[in-house]
């Protein structure tokens, strides 16, 4: 007989690493995800060119990624209260189809040559508001798909769909832009979204009744947000998963720390940087694939070693000599990178409680991809002021730090299960009973959200506040 503890030791294996499509409901929206990503990778390499080419600044870029992204950093929790309070195919449904009517509305505006700077702009930030919401919901879905049981070989194989997408949606992008224009490539991205629209109206996910058994209040209670921020901050593992997710953000944002390592240290052209992306890519592949081969449940000590690994990895690939060592050291810190998201994401969705879960998920999203508007701008300047390698290693002196900060509380097997019994937060969500909580002003809930961005609260906090 197998015991839990057991289980969780399991050997990897390849076999488990495909379990989650066994799942005649998951299986068709993974495919669905693999076309969805790739138009939406055709739409970006589409509007930058664009972009440059209707003012030449590359200031401008800059600006279309804090329009899209800046949404989702503000945004990210307030959409994980949704994903908590509504039923996330339904709400998936809403946001799908306001995703299609805006890359629609977008390549109109294109092909009729109606398209200006400032509509793009309000284009991306209107996306960026749907993204916040669309993208929790998506990732909290997955339980509802396939359980808890293959929730990390459905998150890992996620990564295979974005690693797809990296390399097919730039193809296709550059097919339709030398045939038939920019407005193509928003076309396509809007019919991207028909088929997991298609999916979506004919889901009714069997997992989805653990998740309907939590209960809910006819009315929400104030303080929700302020709730959700509390429990992600007093449970440990999820508050430094948080801030390690936040810290890889300059490492996957690799249109700003890469393109200026391949053209000022080694020289390269379009070309070569293209094959840089390529071999990240590449080995990311691996790497997703060992996050999902493991049967039992990811532990706060394998993401902390993952994350200090990867960031060793990347500190050396920053200061490769020659380019085959960067070829090389780039391999690695794609299987290592994904193979520790997909790791952490599991932990944080297993560790949070279900009634927290859309909220936890929504700092997630606030954290990455959320968090780029603010780090990009700062690895740019760090590679301008210091040089492309210094820039290029911060995403790894940010992890090896994080984790060492972090790792009393990532190995202390007691934090999770302390919190979730001790937060007075779920309390306040869960029982319809209980008063309800002070409203919370908007401003306040921001503001403790945004403390999450203190490096030095990811130590164990002193004895007294420790839940």
């Amino acid at each position: 007989m197998t015991t839990p503890a057991e289980k969780g030791r399991a050997r990897p294996s390849l076999q488990h690493a495909f379990s989650s499509l066994e799942s005649p409901e998951y299986r068709p929206w993974f495919f669905a995800q693999v076309f969805s990503s790739s138009g939406t990778m055709t739409q970006g390499v589409a509007l930058s060119w664009l972009v440059l080419r209707l003012t030449g600044n590359g200031v401008d870029l800059g600006l279309m990624t804090a329009c899209t992204f800046l949404p989702m950093l503000i945004l990210g929790p307030y959409g994980g209260t949704l994903v908590d309070r509504f039923d996330r195919r339904r709400l998936l449904i809403v946001t799908q189809t306001l995703l299609l009517v805006l890359a629609t509305v977008l390549s109109v505006l294109i092909a009729t040559g109606l398209i200006q700077l400032w509509m793009l702009f309000a284009i991306a930030a209107l996306t960026g508001c749907v993204s916040a919401p669309d993208n929790t919901a998506r990732q909290v879905y997955v339980i509802d798909l396939v359980g808890t049981e293959r929730l990390a070989s459905a998150i890992s194989l996620y990564e295979v769909v974005l690693n797809i997408s990296r390399v097919a949606g730039p193809a296709v992008g550059g097919a339709l832009l030398a045939t038939v224009g920019v407005g193509a490539c928003c076309a396509f991205n809007a019919a991207s979204y028909l088929q997991p629209l298609w999916v979506l109206l004919g889901h009714r996910p069997s997992h989805v009744a653990a998740a309907a058994a939590v209960p809910k209040p006819a009315k929400a209670p104030p303080g929700q947000l302020r709730a959700g921020v509390r429990y992600a901050w007093r449970n440990r593992p999820i508050r430094v998963s948080l801030f390690l997710a936040a810290a890889s953000g300059m490492l996957f944002n690799l249109g700003v720390s890469l393109v200026l390592l391949a053209t000022r240290v080694f020289h390269l052209g379009g070309g070569g940087y293209g094959l840089m992306m390529a071999v990240f890519g590449i080995g990311a592949l691996p790497g997703a694939l060992l996050a999902s081969s493991g049967s039992g449940r990811p532990t706060g000590r394998s993401v902390g070693v993952l994350a200090a690994a990867t960031g060793v990895v990347i500190l050396g690939t920053a200061r490769a000599p020659e380019l085959w060592l960067v070829m090389l050291g780039l391999a690695v810190t794609g299987c290592l990178s994904i193979w520790f998201i997909a790791q952490a994401n599991t932990l944080v969705q297993l560790t949070a409680d279900p009634a927290m879960r859309g909220r936890v998920m929504g700092l997630w999203t606030m954290a990455l991809p959320g968090t780029e508007p603010a780090t990009s701008p700062f690895v740019g300047y760090m590679s301008q002021t210091f040089g492309a390698r210094d820039g290029f290693s911060l995403s790894g002196a940010a992890l090896l730090l994080t984790a060492a900060i972090g790792w009393r509380a990532l190995t202390d097997r007691a934090a999770a299960d302390d919190t979730t019994r001790d937060d007075p937060g779920l309390g306040e969500i869960v029982d319809a009973d209980e008063p309800a909580a002070v409203a919370v002003p908007a401003a306040d809930a921001l503001a403790e959200t945004a403390a999450l961005a203190g490096t030095a609260a990811l130590a164990d906090p002193p004895l007294a506040d420790t839940p």
